[in-house]
């Protein structure tokens, strides 16, 4: 019986020292584990795929102002334009050239039309009658002259005074003047007329021109915000492009207008100072008229 006690007693004893010696290796075996709940956290955070960026260039696309990589040139931003803002530009350019091709021939026209001028005034200034006035203004060196027409008219109208039997001389002077006077107004009110040529259409693209390319802006941009609306995107490198080509419409507007403005009053200068030349030839060619009949000539 005793003996069973001591048995007992040891074996409670060796029990106990055998937990007490396994107790740090427990708490070591168990220590990591937090650390592998963390590493087992932090692991799908790593693993998982970053978001996809925005792509720009088919952003671009979704806007209407794609250009596939390729820089902003006024040809690029034209090709990729809206087709009514591509009307309205290639509109402008057509409007543009034609100005510049009416700026060349209008100041041929003017430059041949004062060379003829000066030599006529200088032959028909050394006429000493009414007839030979008739003949130098009727020549074929100086047809088409608008002081040569203007000449000629009056002379013309002396001789078929003279042809209907009519007095030209002496108390009927005045009368035959006169009717010479009309005759020459009607050749001069005409003469404005023909070198305005060209002048309303300058002044139409002169004052349409940039808000055909305004309206062509104001369009371009309306798409551009209606894509940019669509793609839910405000990206700077995708609203640009779509805003840069209908900006453009404008540009070409005011490209072909400023020309066209300063042509216009160019010319018209030219034509007004013309008008005055001819008002001094009216008054030069009267008074040779009149010197001739009271010559009797």
């Amino acid at each position: 019986m005793l003996n069973s006690k001591k048995t007992n007693l040891l074996l409670a004893m060796a029990g106990a020292a055998v937990l007490m010696a396994g107790s740090p290796v427990l708490a070591q075996d168990a220590a990591p584990a937090p650390a592998a709940a963390e590493a087992t956290q932090a692991a799908p955070a790593e693993a998982a795929p970053a978001a996809p960026a925005e792509d720009p260039a088919s952003l671009n696309e979704a806007v209407g102002g794609g250009h596939g990589g390729q820089s902003l040139t006024p040809i690029t931003m034209f090709m990729i334009a809206h087709p009514v803002v591509k009307v309205v530009m290639i509109g402008l350019v057509l409007a543009s050239i034609f100005s510049w091709t009416l700026l060349l021939i209008k100041l041929l026209e003017f430059g041949a039309l004062n060379r003829k001028t000066d030599r006529f005034l200088e032959t028909f200034r050394g006429a000493r009658t009414i007839a030979d006035m008739r003949r130098v203004a009727t020549s074929e060196e100086f047809d088409g002259n608008p002081l040569a027409d203007m000449a000629a008219a009056a002379t013309e109208e002396i001789e078929l005074s003279r042809q209907a039997g009519l007095s030209v001389t002496g108390e009927h002077r005045d009368a035959a003047v006169g009717r010479a006077q009309t005759a020459v107004a009607a050749v001069q009110s005409s003469v404005a007329l023909r070198l305005s040529g060209g002048q309303q259409f300058l002044a139409s693209v002169g004052s349409g021109g940039p808000f055909i390319g305004l309206f062509g802006t104001v369009y371009g941009i309306m798409n551009s915000f209606i894509g940019i609306a669509e793609s839910n995107t405000t990206n700077l490198a995708v609203v640009a492009p779509g805003i840069a080509e209908a900006l453009l419409a404008t540009g070409i507007g005011l490209f072909a207008a400023i020309p066209s403005v300063i042509f216009y009053n160019y010319f018209n200068t030219r034509i007004a100072a013309y008008g005055v030349r001819s008002d001094g030839f009216n008054a030069e060619l009267m008074n040779g008229i009149s010197r001739q009949l009271d010559k009797g000539a």
